[in-house]
């Protein structure tokens, strides 16, 4: 799968272990449940550690060691679940994640600018291209609602004029 990050297609180091031993080199995701279960002996690597949210899982679980996680993967298992958008507002605007916030699943070109706006960095997809990708991230200049991507809104900024 292309992985689309800052404007550019670029290679996923990352492996995805959800029932096989975690190897003991190279950065590795786990599912929630995995993470949460083995945590000790994952945190204990000298890798990068990530975490691959499901729709069902909650992000406040992950608070105390957001700071030790390089990069969360969020699951879109069909594109008409839209629980992962909330996942991630509530990973950075809440609780204040600051390292990678990938989409990963069912994620399509019109969705790219709202999963951007969710404070996602990172796409996941073989069903959108980089082209296509760049083009929906452009395509409004202004917004009206605020949200985790640093934008400021349409509100704020008339605020801030007078």
């Amino acid at each position: 799968m292309p992985l689309i990050k800052n404007g550019a297609e670029i290679e996923d180091v990352w492996t995805f272990v959800d029932k096989t031993d975690v190897p003991a080199t190279g950065c590795v995701t786990l599912p929630l449940a995995r993470f949460l279960a083995s945590m000790d002996e994952v945190l204990a690597r000298n890798t990068q550690i990530g975490v691959r949210l499901e729709p069902a899982d909650d992000p406040h679980d992950l608070e105390p060691y957001l700071d030790r996680l390089a990069l969360i993967e969020v699951s879109f298992p069909k594109y008409t679940d839209g629980r992962g958008y909330s996942q991630a507002q509530l990973l950075r605007r809440r609780l204040g994640y600051t390292g990678e916030l990938r989409a990963v699943g069912h994620v399509l070109t019109d969705q790219i600018l709202y999963m951007n706006r969710s404070g996602f960095d990172a796409y996941s997809t073989t069903r959108a291209t980089l082209p296509n990708i760049l083009k929906a991230l452009k395509e409004y200049s202004a917004f009206y609602q605020p949200a985790a991507d640093g934008n400021r809104s349409v509100f704020a900024r008339r605020h801030e004029k007078a």
